[in-house]
């Protein structure tokens, strides 16, 4: 099985980087674990709700839990590529790194273009305001986040259209698909 890992600050564009390399294996995103969690418990999914609960989930079981339940998402499924979105930290690198070689991509975007993405995108639990959006930017570098981010081994830049970033990304993961044995 080959895994790679995408990493980024919220509004980087990795989920649309996905998009261009969803026919080339399965994605997992860490970010589903914490929003499962949340429905299981009843929770309201809001962007305060799931940074508590993330927060809550790291305390409980440790800064490495969160990659650990998706170690058995992975292990299920049955594609022999599979992506895993929005790693926050070196503890879930390390995790992932005892099952897979895992190299890690990183999608990097200028503050005021991830900023104006959030804006615009509007998903359920996204930040809806600039100090909001400072706010959850905090606490996922709380979590490790620039840590996991010097850590990266390739590095894909989305201060580009989305065609561009689309085209590079997949550009990218042919090479890392193919040359997987070898990294």
């Amino acid at each position: 099985m080959k895994v790679i890992g995408f990493c980024g600050l919220p509004g980087s564009g990795k989920s649309t980087a996905l998009e261009s390399v969803k026919t080339l294996g399965v994605v997992v995103n860490m970010g589903d674990v914490v929003r499962n969690e949340a429905m299981k418990k009843k929770i309201e999914i809001t962007d305060e709700n799931l940074g508590q609960l993330a927060r809550s989930l790291r305390k409980e079981g440790g800064e490495d839990i969160i990659a650990e339940k998706c170690v058995q998402l992975i292990k299920n499924t049955q594609s022999e590529v599979v992506f895993v979105d929005g790693i926050r930290s070196v503890y879930e690198l390390t995790v992932f790194r005892k099952y897979w070689k895992f190299p890690l991509i990183l999608i990097e975007a200028d503050e005021i273009i991830r900023h104006q993405r959030i804006i615009e995108r509007a998903r359920e639990d996204d930040s809806k305001s600039i100090v909001d959006i400072q706010k959850r930017e905090e606490r996922e570098i709380g979590f490790g986040l620039l840590d996991l981010i010097e850590k990266a081994d390739y590095i894909i830049n989305n201060n580009s259209a989305i065609k561009e970033l689309k085209k590079k990304t997949r550009k990218q993961i042919e090479y890392l698909i193919k040359n997987y044995s070898s990294l």
